[in-house]
């Protein structure tokens, strides 16, 4: 059978264009220039004998017969790269490739990785530490760690375990400042992640919001910050368990008296549906899922 296909550079282009309504970002997807974006574009327009976008002046919208050619080759795409990379994973050389918020890569993952690499051997892995979860999977991830309520569309989303909540401090600090109940946070330093949110939360559990006012103190971009800052003798930092349990083991960070408030979110370990089979895949999230279990159950 003589099937003419459309060029297959062309269709990436197309594809991420589409995905992202903007030649700029697809020209970072796919390492190339914008100009070369709009080339591969014109390439398939003239193919296809139609506009696939409408350009008006810096907006780009696909056009009707542009959004039903996305949404039928985006899946075909997505089936060749998966077709690929089983027939890629037949070598001995295996690359799974993580995303992780950057603190539960540096404080949970990372030290436990030896493990992973003792059981799984022929995986070569490629750890991506990221701000936060962006809803969707890269092209170049395989798994990724979010952090939120599990409502992501089009993901396989497994929750790893509930988390509390702790309050931390340096054994350092805690000797020079009493600190044994609720009331003795009162005109302590407090360290934030990101908001005031969790410590918020943390005084209204406690019922103490009438002494401390949880909107003062220092707000760091990064939980990781937070606890540094807190190994530091700052403060007092808040954070939840997964992500100080490094600290915590390592005695750096001591919780000054027991809290019983769980986070609201949760970190899963998610990917994408079509990878459910992938054996690397499969061995990761096994493998975490145990390891969870180990330090939590």
């Amino acid at each position: 059978m003589n099937i003419k296909l459309p060029p297959l550079n062309a269709l990436k282009a197309f594809e991420s264009a589409a995905r992202h309504l903007n030649f700029t970002k697809a020209a970072e997807d796919l390492f190339v220039t914008q100009a070369a974006v709009s080339h591969q574009i014109k390439l398939l327009e003239d193919f296809l004998g139609i506009s696939l976008f409408y350009r008006r002046n810096r907006l780009l919208e696909l056009t009707e017969l542009g959004a039903q050619y996305f949404y039928e080759i985006q899946p075909l795409l997505e089936q060749i790269a998966l077709a690929t990379d089983k027939v890629r994973q037949q070598s001995s050389r295996q690359i799974l490739t993580i995303s992780v918020p950057q603190t539960f890569g540096m404080h949970w993952l990372v030290p436990r990785l030896t493990d992973f690499h003792d059981k799984y051997p022929e995986v070569e892995v490629r750890i991506k530490g990221v701000d936060q979860d962006e809803g969707l999977l890269g092209k170049e991830t395989d798994v990724a760690i979010y952090y939120g309520k599990g409502d992501w569309n089009d993901l396989e989303a497994i929750r790893l375990t509930e988390s509390r909540i702790v309050i931390l401090a340096s054994p350092d600090y805690l000797s020079q400042n009493s600190i044994h109940s609720p009331v003795d946070l009162v005109d302590k330093h407090l360290l934030h992640s990101s908001t005031y949110n969790k410590w918020k939360k943390m005084v209204e559990h406690l019922k103490i919001e009438d002494k401390v006012d949880a909107e003062t103190g220092s707000i760091f971009s990064h939980t990781f910050m937070v606890l540094q800052a807190a190994m530091h003798q700052q403060g007092i930092a808040i954070a939840n368990q997964i992500l100080a349990q490094h600290e915590i083991d390592k005695g750096t960070l001591i919780e000054p008296f027991p809290t019983s408030l769980f986070d609201e979110k949760s970190f899963y370990v998610v990917y994408s549906p079509q990878s459910k089979q992938v054996p690397k895949i499969q061995c990761f999230v096994e493998w975490i899922q145990q390891k969870m279990k180990e330090c939590y159950a």
